[in-house]
């Protein structure tokens, strides 16, 4: 019988991201991230000018950071035994924006960790890939966990029938993060999430309704 499945983002679920990011970037590129800003436009600034990055330059760091800097990232508190545990009673695979260019790194960096699950590269919204995830595999039950707004809205829309849990594991940034509208909990621990999935997963599939828009588990 097809087991439960959960669908996890890898950075700031699984691998703090943001942090590292800013300690690369402090220490090779003379730039400054705030993190309490929203977005890269304003958060990444020249510190000899105090001038935003261009664009442009944003992502050629970010493609820079990926090259050669995954070492850097390291698990999230609590998501490797999660994970462990979860693995009895559910499949797991790792939906990414990381995409096509690091895949086979990503894959490598996570079996560093001890997690040796699927791994899907995307770009965009999460939704069709997520869906297409879930009709080849036909779960009973599905699960999915990421630290955006907009790829919870891209699930709600081409899979609705998924739960979906928001959780920023970075708690540098997860103050400043309102909780996702279209996720059915915001819970930015392993330790109170572990439990909230385990309850979901033996719930059944979720209910094709608007969820809460409070960040409060159903």
């Amino acid at each position: 019988m097809t087991r439960p499945l959960i669908i996890t983002d890898c950075d700031e679920v699984l691998l703090h991201m943001v942090v590292p990011f800013r300690q690369w970037l402090d220490e090779q590129h003379n730039v400054h991230f705030d993190m309490a800003e929203q977005g890269f436009v304003e958060a990444l600034r020249h510190k000899d000018s105090g001038i935003p990055l261009e664009r442009e330059l944003v992502w050629q760091l970010l493609i820079g950071f990926f090259d050669t800097e995954m070492h850097r990232q390291q698990p999230i508190a609590g998501a490797i035994e999660s994970l462990g545990r979860l693995s009895r009673i559910a499949d797991i695979v790792v939906l990414t924006n990381i995409g096509e260019r690091h895949h086979q790194q990503r894959i490598e960096q996570l079996a560093t960790h001890g997690l040796h699950h699927g791994v899907h590269w995307n770009h965009g919204g999460k939704g069709p890939p997520l869906a297409a995830i879930v009709a080849e595999r036909k779960p009973p039950v599905a699960l999915f966990i990421d630290d955006l707004a907009e790829h919870h809205a891209s699930v709600a829309d081409h899979a609705p029938g998924v739960w979906r849990l928001h959780m920023v594991g970075e708690p540098e940034i997860a103050p400043n993060i309102a909780a996702a509208p279209s996720s059915h909990a915001r819970i930015d621990t392993w330790s109170a999430a572990e439990q909230w999935i385990t309850e979901r997963l033996a719930q059944g599939p979720a209910p094709i309704s608007p969820p809460p828009t409070n960040g409060a588990s159903l």
